[in-house]
């Protein structure tokens, strides 16, 4: 008999369940509410936001009125202008961890230190943070970028909320090297600590993993590759793409799920590998 089993912690965190949460309660009759880009990167819930009239812009450009939603990643601070220039009213659903890491590499930068974030320099939150840390900040997300760096008089260190802490602590080791002056503030979210230690244990314990959530999300798709390293994993959107030839000699299956996938589709998932 198949057993199918739900890693300890998965699902939403506290910071996308408040940034829906508020998206939500943008929406009156009296105007239309946007968010800047998607408010999280899962394609389900932003589809959902839609059919509730919550809708998606790319640039401030796009509208004269309404509201803007910040998304969970943040944005720089010239955004914040741009939508206090314009008259539009403004629903911040920057997620907490990310405003700490953002205020952390500003401050880095006043007191004058080069700032350095580990993290993906493509991903939304890592170019807000690289914004409000201002000129000069970059960004490093493998050992092998760390160790191209120059050395620096003075060198702070923060982090993208979603990083691997693993791999975090490996670059920080290379960036130590940089400075003989160095400043870390971890800035790596606990949500994301106890979702990674919690799958890679489920992955250990069980023959296939499914990890659930957007391919557009930093954090899901670190979740696949540390499932990756313990046993076959199967990185998926929506029960859909489960496929029957995954289980054919299996009887252990783990479920885990990134920090911005909605309990339904979570539920669907493991309803549909319990029926295979």
């Amino acid at each position: 008999m198949r057993e199918v089993y739900l890693a300890e912690n998965l699902g939403f965190c506290y910071g996308v369940k408040r940034a829906i949460q508020l998206a939500e309660d943008s929406v009156t009759s009296q105007s239309r509410s946007y968010t800047l880009g998607p408010i999280i990167h899962n394609p389900q819930m932003v589809a959902r936001l839609a059919e509730e009239g919550i809708g998606k812009i790319e640039t401030l450009d796009e509208i004269a009125e309404g509201t803007v939603i910040v998304r969970s990643h943040g944005v720089g601070p010239h955004v914040y202008e741009q939508i206090e220039a314009k008259g539009l009213n403004l629903v911040d659903a920057t997620c907490p961890h990310v405003r700490k890491a953002q205020n952390a590499a500003r401050k880095l930068s006043e007191d004058g230190l080069q700032v350095v974030i580990v993290g993906d320099k493509n991903h939304p939150e890592v170019r807000s943070i690289l914004e409000w840390a201002g000129e000069g900040a970059v960004a490093v997300d493998t050992e092998e970028e760390a160790a191209g760096l120059p050395r620096y008089g003075r060198l702070g260190i923060v982090s993208q909320t979603t990083f691997s802490g693993a791999r975090f602590k490996r670059i920080v080791s290379v960036l130590l090297d940089k400075s003989s002056d160095v400043r870390i503030i971890r800035t790596i979210c606990t949500a994301t600590d106890l979702r990674q230690s919690s799958a890679v244990k489920l992955a250990g314990e069980v023959e296939l993993m499914i990890v659930v959530g957007g391919k557009n999300s930093a954090n899901t798709t670190k979740l696949a590759q540390l499932c990756g390293e313990k046993c076959k994993t199967y990185h998926i959107e929506t029960a859909a793409e489960v496929c029957d030839e995954w289980f054919a000699t299996i009887k252990k299956i783990g479920i885990t799920a990134g920090a911005s996938t909605p309990d339904w589709i979570i539920k669907e998932v493991y309803e549909k590998c319990q029926k295979k």
